[in-house]
């Protein structure tokens, strides 16, 4: 038998094992600040210095050589790299640890933006961006200063690559959940628009709000369980 097409959705399970902070568990960065403060167009309208210090923060985080990509990450490219059949990564992950253990690898897709990067609000200029970040600076395209933003998909804005991921997920017919809280669509609704029509199976520290839609479930951390499932599977099909 060919092997499926297949679907990888990856959320801050797969990266918390690299250091970097989660979003909603108990410790996450939520525990420490409200999302309205931080993570809609909104917060940034009326307080623009306090979410480019938060971002600075976590792109500074990203910059620490101790955070790197970990075995989960790596058996995920390596699964990617040997798949037989049309396969997608779609990471919920602003960070860029897929991209440091896959570089340029065309499946990739940020659904929800990448850290490392910026946009303008007054000319529309996206770029790579590493250091911080100000009201002060000016777009390196159009020199207007205070439009700078980070390209993050913020509550109630719109994720990238939707038309693609819908196109995806026609085909697929494998689907692996890693590392997700099952709390934010639209990825949350993927398992469901796939059932019966593609093996959903759930990677995860703890069962997730919608663990109940999958064929499978599989608890622990991602540097066990994701490196274990790459080997079933390309034992299985590549």
């Amino acid at each position: 038998m060919s092997a499926p097409p297949l679907i990888v959705l990856t959320g801050a399970g797969i990266s918390a094992e690299s250091g970097l902070a989660t979003f909603r568990d108990k410790n996450g960065l939520w525990e420490r600040h409200r999302v309205e403060e931080l993570a809609t167009p909104e917060a940034f309208a009326a307080d623009p210095v306090l979410v480019h210090r938060f971002y600075n923060a976590r792109r500074a985080q990203l910059a620490d050589p101790a955070i790197r990509p970990n075995a989960a990450h790596l058996a995920l490219a390596r699964l990617f790299a040997a798949w037989p059949a049309p396969a997608l990564l779609v990471t919920q992950n602003v960070d860029d640890l897929h991209d440091r253990a896959m570089p340029g690898s065309p499946a990739l897709l940020h659904l929800h933006g990448e850290l490392g990067r910026i946009r303008c609000t007054a000319c529309g200029r996206q770029q790579a961006w590493r250091g911080d970040l100000s009201v002060e600076t000016p777009c390196p395209a159009c020199a207007v200063t205070g439009r700078l933003r980070p390209d993050i998909v913020w509550f109630g804005e719109t994720p990238r690559g939707l038309a693609r991921i819908e196109q995806a997920m026609a085909g697929c017919r494998l689907f692996l959940s890693i590392g997700t809280s099952g709390q934010v669509y639209p990825a949350a609704g993927f398992v469901a628009a796939l059932r019966g029509r593609a093996e959903r199976i759930e990677l995860n520290l703890e069962p997730s709000l919608g663990s109940h839609l999958f064929d499978e479930s599989r608890q622990g951390p991602a540097t066990a369980l994701v490196p274990a499932m790459v080997e079933e599977l390309l034992a299985r099909w590549a």
